[in-house]
């Protein structure tokens, strides 16, 4: 498991891989066995641990905030990906990869799978990209399914203030992302691919989305699995409310 996910996953994040692969552990089990097998990465992933810092968050309840960001680390190679994350849990519910920002991909494969599986939230939190108007538009248009109208249907903030979500893109970052890209800059680098050659771009993004998206397979579900510090400890159950079709 460590030679497919990297050294990047924790003891949670491998708990909660190994369980998404229908593999029972446990935290204490896997914590063990990661500090036997590769100490060097053990210590430098307690440091980073250290060095983050706590940023108070709140969300009242499942179906609250729905926090959606793009992650464009690898627009130069032609792979973007999209992500819609429950504040209340931090439970990623639904994400995408695509060669570039789309607003009726990013309706499809990831705002409308929310909605129909768990229903409407009450507020749909962006940034000011133009990506999202097909999804902020589809969330105005159906707030009278919303349970709590008090609240704004959605809320645009510059991207650094939209949390929740960015609080996740390092994980991706360090276990999706970096590698590819290191593996890419080498290549051009070496003079094996040539960003300027249309060819070798539709090539080259048709291959990182590829790749992309298997990483993100690996890396969503073992997130969602894993262990949540606190008093919620369950909080990955939503209340399906109303859906749309």
């Amino acid at each position: 498991s460590i030679l497919q996910v990297g050294p990047t996953y924790g003891r949670r994040m491998m708990t909660g891989y190994l369980r998404a692969s229908g593999v029972p552990a446990t935290e204490r089990g896997v914590r063990d066995v990661l500090r036997q097998v590769s100490a060097p990465n053990h210590v430098d992933r307690r440091q980073s641990m250290r060095n983050r810092n706590s940023i108070p968050y709140s969300a009242s309840y499942p179906g609250h905030k729905l926090h959606m960001d793009q992650n464009e680390k690898l627009a130069m190679f032609g792979a973007t990906h999209v992500i819609a994350v429950d504040g209340f849990s931090s439970c990623v519910t639904s994400h995408t990869t695509m060669p570039i920002k789309n607003n009726c991909l990013i309706y499809e494969e990831v705002y409308r799978p929310t909605i129909q599986t768990h229903g409407m939230w009450d507020t749909v939190r962006v940034d000011h990209g133009r990506e999202f108007y097909l999804t902020l538009f589809m969330q105005g248009k159906n707030e009278h399914l919303r349970l709590n109208r008090q609240r704004g249907a959605y809320i645009q903030t510059p991207s650094r203030s939209n949390l929740r979500v960015e609080r996740l893109w390092p994980e991706v970052n360090n276990r999706v992302n970096y590698p590819i890209k290191a593996a890419l800059v080498s290549m051009v680098d070496n003079e094996a691919l040539d960003m300027q050659d249309d060819l070798h771009r539709f090539c080259c993004s048709d291959w990182t989305v590829q790749t992309c998206r298997v990483g993100m397979q690996r890396c969503i579900p073992a997130w969602n699995e894993h262990h949540i510090t606190g008093e919620l400890q369950t909080s990955h159950t939503f209340h399906v409310r109303a859906r749309i079709t």
